[in-house]
């Protein structure tokens, strides 16, 4: 999965949620993958942010 895929996930998830369109075990189970495509999301972006510290720090060198 790619980032802008996870993000476009949570964007679904978060318009289900603020339009009530989810039941309760729905819910539970979207919150769930929210969980988890955050988690990948911040993942990605710590990746992201080092490699760009590398580039950096290799360009000063």
């Amino acid at each position: 999965m790619k980032y802008e895929e996870a993000m476009a996930e949570l964007e679904k998830i978060s318009i289900q949620m603020e339009n009530n369109e989810l039941g309760i075990d729905q819910l539970a189970e979207k919150l769930n993958q929210a969980k988890e495509l955050i988690k990948f999301c911040r993942a990605q972006l710590v990746n992201i942010e080092q490699e760009i510290q590398k580039i950096l720090s290799d360009e000063e060198k």
